[in-house]
This record gives C-alpha cells, structure tokens and sequence, in this order.
C-alpha cells in the first residue's frame, strides 16, 4: 500500500453549487460567539440604600488595605471609586493615607495631581506638586508637570521660579533645554543667554556649547558667536582637560566664519584645530578643511591640506614607535615635498636623535640613511655645504668603528669632499677610514677613485695593503693583475698571480686560476698555458678543467698557422694535430678517473668527448667514444638511520664486460665442483 505525503490531494476540483464569501464567514463566527457575562445595572430606590451600598464597599475596600496596604491597586482603586461618588475630601484622605505608606512612589504622586485636576481643583493641586518636588527633588516627571500646569495657568513668573528651583539641583541637559525653550517662546532672550552661561557652568562638555553657539547665530551677532566659540575652547580645555576639546567646535567654528565670507578665519581655525587635536580625534576636521579648501581655496591650500594631514599621521605614529626609520623617511620626504627648509631641517634632527638602543649592527643599517639622506638634501636643495658636512662628520662620529662600520658613509663623505673639489680632504679621509676599520668596500672605492685620477702608483700601494688585509679575496688579486696588464707590466702580473695561487687560503681559487690561464693564452704564452693546466690538475682533478684543457688545445694554432693568422681573420679549420692534442687529453682524463674511480664524473667527461668527436672526429671516432658511455641506472642504499634512498648511479661498458667475465669464471667453478673435479665438454 502505497503511503502519500504532503497534504490531501483534491480529486474533485469544480466550484461549489453554492458560494460564500469572506464577510458571510465572520458574521457566521460572530454570531456563533457566547454573549459576555455584563455586571448587572444596580438601582437605589433611596438615599439610605445608597448610603448602605457605600458604607458596604467602603468595609470592602478597608478590608483589602488591610490585608495588603503595599499593593498600589487597592489605593487607586479605592480612591476612584470615592472619585466617582464626589467624595473628594475622602478620595484626599486615601491618597494621603497612601502616601504615608509610599511617600517616594511618583506614579502615586502623579495620580493624586491628576485627580485634583480632573476635578478643576488647581490649588490643592499646585499644593501637590509643590510638596512632591519638595519631597523627590531628583524626579524629571515631578518637575515637568509641575512647569507644565504653571504654564498652561498662565503664570510665567511662577513658570521661572519653579525652574530656578529646578536649576540649583543641576538637572541633566533636557530640564536646561527645556527651561531655555520657555524664555524663547515668550522672546526673553537675554534671560535665555543668562541661562546658558549657566547652563555651561554645569554641563562643559562640547554639545552644551554647540547648542549656546546656534542660539547666538540665530538671535546674538557675530561678536557673540566668536565670544561662545573661543571661550568654549579655552573653558573645556581648563575644566576638562585638552583630551576633551572636540573637534566639532572646530568644525562648527570655521563654517560659521565661511558663513560670514571670513575664509582667513575659517583657514585659522582649521589648522588650530588639526596643530592641536591628535589624529584619532580630528578624522572629520581634516574632512571637513578639505572641503572647505576645495570651495575656498586655491592650489596651494589644497596642498598644504594634504600636507597637513599625512603630517599629522607621521606624527601620531614616531609618536608611537619613536625607533620606526621609516616612518622618518617618509616624514622628511613629505616636509622636503613641502619646500620649508626649517621644517626639513627640524625632522631630520628629531630622526638623527634617536640612536639605536643596542650597538648591534642590524640596528643601525636603517638608522645612518637618515644622515645619508639628511647631508645629500643640505648640499643639493639646501646649498649649505658646511652644514652638510657637519651632519656626515656627526655620523662618522657616532658609529662605534671599533665594533663595527659602514663603508658607504666613508664613501659618501669622500665623494662629497671630491664635489667640493677637495681631494686631499677625500684621500685623508678614505686613509683614515682604511686604517680605522678596514673593509673590502673602502679599499675598492679608494683604488677606483685613484684610477680615475691616473694615479697608478697610489693604485698599487693600496692593493698590496689589500692583499695584506685580505689575502684570501680571490677579486683583489684578478683586479691587481688587471690593472699591471693594463699598464703592460707583464712580469708583474704574472707574479702576482703566483703569488695569489700560492696562497693556503682563498674563497674562489678556481677564478685566479682562470684568469692567470685566460691572460697567458691572451698573450700567446702557450707552453705557459700548458704548464698551468697541469699545475692545476696536480691540484684538482675535476672534469671541467680537462676539458677547458682539451678546448685550449683545440684553439691553439700551429707554428705555421701562427704567422697566417695576422693576415687571415676568417675561420680556420682545426688542424689534425690539434685534435690529436684533445684526444690525449681526453685519454688521460678518463684513465685518471676511472683509476680514482669517479663515476659521475667520467660520465660528464666522455659526454664532453662524444661532443667533441661529433664536432671534430670521423665516424670510427665518434663510435669508439659512443660504446664506452656509460648508462645510467637507479639504486638503492642503506642510509645510517636504516632508510633507503634512491641515487643514480653510471654503468660503464668495460665494467659490464668485467662482471660478465667474472660471472662466467664463477660458473665454471660450480660446474667443476658438482662434477667432482672433472670437467668434459662444454663451450
């Protein structure tokens, strides 16, 4: 059986023989409804049963403030009743019986107001409420209905004198407003200004003087807005402190001078505003000054808005992280933007100030950019060279040298003494620097500075002090040799780089092999060349120094060819002798390793000769060279923590050979051994 959800499915969808409407179906609910049980209408025939029924709910309504005299309800209720049968000076004495009970209840207070009003009883019920803010003089909704009934009365003077009374408990804002409303609507606006100072007296804060600021526009004159404006200014700051200055006096402040065509004023107001507000509470003033330079202003008020702001950003964050050099930067960057040579000056001497806590030299890397930065503006915007000077000398002054230094600002200092044409300041201050506190920097700007000045014989002072500083630093020795090659001093070059290579010690021996190489091949010193590759091979046996061995012999003309050259530039063929050379070569390099058993690097060096036959060789040459590469084969091999790890490993032809031989040998063995020592037959 098959089970339908959701709802019934309708089978027969024609309309209804007969129709009902929406309004037929609610008078039908109507009508269906039980009538309400209604009190029944209760007739006096006399007098004495009235005073019977009403002696009869008195007992009642006694007897349920007897048992429960805190219950309001019981009051009031039997305070209407006495109400309603016109007994008023019974419905006065319960309200007062209530009162001894809840004398601090205002809703019981109200209502007993009310009730005297009701029934046009005023003087008792001013009496009331005279007593009831006498009694709670804290409670708003007293007070308001009393103002209120004064008022509405037509007693204004009476109206002020329970507003005085109101006033001297320091009511919140709205019974001030209110009272100052009342002196509007009757036109009394100097009672209403005297309210204000008052007013303002009580409550300091910003909105207060807003509101007195808008009543002296609208009904005062502009001597007495500017009087409300500058002395809420001068009052908040001295009362509540300059944290409690709110911008919106500022901004309300300015608009009013616009207003007035004061756009001086206005602009005066706004950067007193923005000098003396911190940024997280002057957002909407600088907004505001903006805009207003935008209506008012021109170019350069636009500017100096922009200006303004980022300047107050850079301040409000060196205010928090003093130690931050890049805010630094970008602040001196902005005031240089600006062209205000004093402000300049004076960010960067508040930068310069603050000197790292620690002398680590990862703190000062960021920190010196300041002077560099600082002495660069002073000799090419300022034009003060002496000032210039004195900030790269207070520089070298505050780095500690003997713990550490830095090479750019000795450099920087010696190219500015060179701009000022003063070369002998530069050399006694680069010899200086060299003595102090030696760095590879100071001696290559040094020597740079010489070679540009054609003073080749200062040149090799300083590189031999160099080399005596650093004799490991492969770069001082090939910039040595380039400069004695340059100046064709041959010998010279050579035994300085003998001199490099003999060294225990250096960073990148392989490139002061490479240039003493290159330079005697360059020079056509062949038998030298030659004679300094087997040094070198003597040294290390590596791959690529067999064949850049092989590739010079290659190169290398002939005797004959030797003197064909000069008069020949286009290509020649290489001659069979100097392939016969790299072939050798190649032979004593693969011998060589595969008697120290260097697999990988056999690999790379048969993979350089199959090259090298390809390019120079005949196809027998090219063959043999082919057979005897090896071919590459993944391994496995036990690691020390008992793991495997896979490595490539290079399988040469004659050690495949070598293996099958042996294997063949083993086999014959084992034949031999289950033969019983005979062997018949075989292959």
């Amino acid at each position: 059986m098959e089970h339908s959800r959701g709802p019934p499915r309708v089978k027969n969808k024609a309309p209804a023989p007969v129709q009902i409407s929406a309004e037929q179906l609610l008078r039908e609910a109507v009508d269906r409804q039980e009538t309400a049980i209604h009190k029944p209408t209760q007739r006096f025939a006399d007098l004495e049963e009235l005073k019977e029924y009403q002696g009869r709910k008195r007992r009642e309504f006694e007897d349920y403030i007897r048992r429960n005299r805190i219950r309001l309800a019981n009051w009031f209720q039997y305070a209407q009743w006495e109400l309603e049968q016109k007994e008023f000076a019974r419905a006065r004495s319960i309200f007062e019986r209530a009162l001894d009970v809840h004398p601090n209840n205002t809703q019981l207070w109200i209502r007993y107001v009310e009730a005297e009003l009701k029934n046009r009883n005023i003087n008792h019920a001013r009496n009331l409420l005279d007593r009831a803010v006498t009694r709670l003089p804290r409670v708003p909704k007293l007070w308001y209905k009393y103002l209120w009934v004064m008022e509405m009365l037509g007693d204004i003077p009476g109206t002020r004198q329970v507003f005085d009374r109101w006033m001297q408990w320091q009511p919140d804002e709205d019974a001030w407003n209110a009272y100052i409303k009342l002196e509007k609507r009757y036109g009394e606006y100097e009672r209403a200004r005297q309210i204000f100072r008052m007013y303002v007296q009580v409550h300091p804060e910003p909105r207060t003087w807003l509101k007195w600021a808008k009543f002296e526009e609208e009904f005062g004159t502009t001597d007495m807005v500017r009087d409300v404006f500058q002395t809420a200014i001068q009052t908040i700051a001295e009362t509540l402190g300059d944290d409690e200055v709110d911008e919106r006096l500022f901004i309300a402040f300015a608009r009013f001078e616009a207003r007035q065509k004061e756009y001086e004023r206005a602009r005066a107001i706004y950067r007193f505003g923005l000098d003396n507000l911190p940024r997280s509470r002057s957002m909407s003033l600088h907004a505001q000054y903006t805009t207003f330079e935008k209506q008012f202003g021109d170019k350069e008020g636009v500017e100096d808005v922009v200006l303004t702001k980022r300047r107050k950003l850079y301040e409000d964050q060196v205010k928090e992280n003093p130690k931050n050099y890049d805010v630094w930067f970008d602040f001196a960057r902005l005031e240089e933007s600006g062209g205000d040579p004093e402000r300049v000056r004076e960010v960067y001497e508040r930068a310069i100030a603050q000197v790292p806590p620690t002398q680590e030299k990862r703190h000062w890397r960021r920190y010196i950019f300041l002077f560099l930065f600082y002495a660069i503006w002073e000799e090419l915007h300022a034009k003060d060279i002496d000032r210039a000077r004195q900030v790269y000398d207070a520089c070298l002054q505050l780095i500690p040298h003997k713990k550490f230094t830095f090479a750019k600002v000795w450099v920087a200092k010696a190219h500015f003494e060179i701009r000022q044409g003063q070369l002998t300041a530069a050399r006694k201050l680069l010899g200086r620097a060299i003595g102090m506190c030696p760095k590879d920097k100071l001696f290559r700007e040094y020597i740079a500075l010489e070679q540009k000045l054609y003073e080749f014989d200062r040149c090799r002072t300083l590189y031999e002090k160099w080399a005596l500083y650093n004799p490991a630093n492969c770069d001082t020795w090939i910039k040595w040799a380039d400069l004695e090659r340059g100046l064709e001093d041959y010998d010279r070059t050579r035994a300085i780089f003998e001199v490099a290579i003999s060294q225990p010690v250096l960073d990148m021996p392989e490139i002061v092999w490479k240039a003493y190489i290159d330079f005697e091949e360059e020079e056509g010193q062949y038998e030298r060349t030659r004679a300094l590759y087997e040094r070198l091979l003597e040294k290390a046996s590596h791959p690529k120094v067999w064949i850049s061995y092989a590739q010079f012999e290659i190169n290398i003309p002939d005797e004959e060819e030797e003197e064909e050259e000069e008069e020949e530039e286009e290509e020649r063929p290489v001659s069979e002798a100097a392939k016969a050379r790299a072939r050798r070569i190649f032979e004593r390099a693969d011998k060589s390793m595969r008697d120290a058993d260097l697999r990988a690097e056999r690999a790379t060096l048969l993979a350089a000769w199959h090259e090298f036959e390809k390019m120079h060789g005949g196809a027998e040459d090219v063959e043999r060279v082919a057979r005897m590469l090896p071919r590459r084969t993944k391994k496995k091999r036990r690691l020390d923590d008992d793991t495997f790890e896979e490595y490539v490993d290079y399988v040469f032809p004659a050690d495949e050979q070598q293996t099958k031989n042996l294997s063949n040998l083993l086999a014959l063995a084992s034949k031999w051994k289950q033969t019983g020592g005979t062997i018949t037959g075989g292959d």
